[in-house]
């Protein structure tokens, strides 16, 4: 877990919530069964694992290619079908996509360390009206990314088994409630909703 410290930088900062995301979205892997990490729980199949692999995936674009640093590994094949970079396939194991994601962890990692924010880089699949672009700019796209994804993780982690929290050591619910409070809560908001549509 990431301790709270005195940042003194801009970029420190933005390194701070970056890594936070990450730590986040492995400690929310954790505990879960191979068969709960992969299984779809939306109707567009939304899946921990799934989403792991994708941040990976487009983190190894955005501080690799963008800024002429590809990382030193074969990427798994993706891109055949639709939303194969949003689930992992068959072959692939639990550990294959926790070292993709720990790879292009301490690739971008490596990229912001040796790069100013305001390097230019280009992202050829914006297109030529959205470049060139800076580091600060990828930098906070890709944090964006992240606690996005990482919210789709708090959700179905919690449909999963009810485990919620926003990173280990700090669950960010509200103190002294009990599991029976949530019953009696859920019931509230129903009568509220079901209210609003009489």
């Amino acid at each position: 877990m990431l301790k709270r410290m005195k940042i003194t930088s801009a970029k420190g900062a933005l390194v701070r919530y970056f890594n936070v995301g990450h730590q986040a979205m492995l400690w929310k892997l954790e505990g879960l069964s191979d068969y709960d990490a992969r299984r779809p729980l939306t109707p567009t199949g939304t899946n921990v694992l799934g989403l792991l692999k994708h941040v990976a995936l487009v983190e190894l674009g955005y501080f690799g290619e963008v800024f002429g640093r590809p990382a030193a590994i074969e990427l798994p094949p993706y891109g055949e079908e639709a939303n194969d970079d949003m689930y992992a396939s068959a072959d692939e194991t639990r550990d294959d996509i926790v070292a993709l994601f720990n790879t292009a962890w301490t690739h971008a990692q490596a990229t912001i360390e040796a790069l100013e924010l305001k390097t230019e880089g280009h992202v050829p699949w914006w297109g030529d009206e959205g470049n060139p672009v800076t580091l600060v700019q990828i930098l906070v796209h890709m944090t964006t990314e992240i606690h996005r994804h990482l919210g789709q993780i708090d959700i179905v982690r919690e449909m999963i088994d009810g485990s919620v929290g926003m990173r280990d050591g700090s669950e960010n619910m509200p103190d002294g409630v009990e599991d029976d409070y949530w019953e009696t809560y859920c019931e509230k908001l129903q009568a509220i909703a079901e209210a609003a549509v009489s």
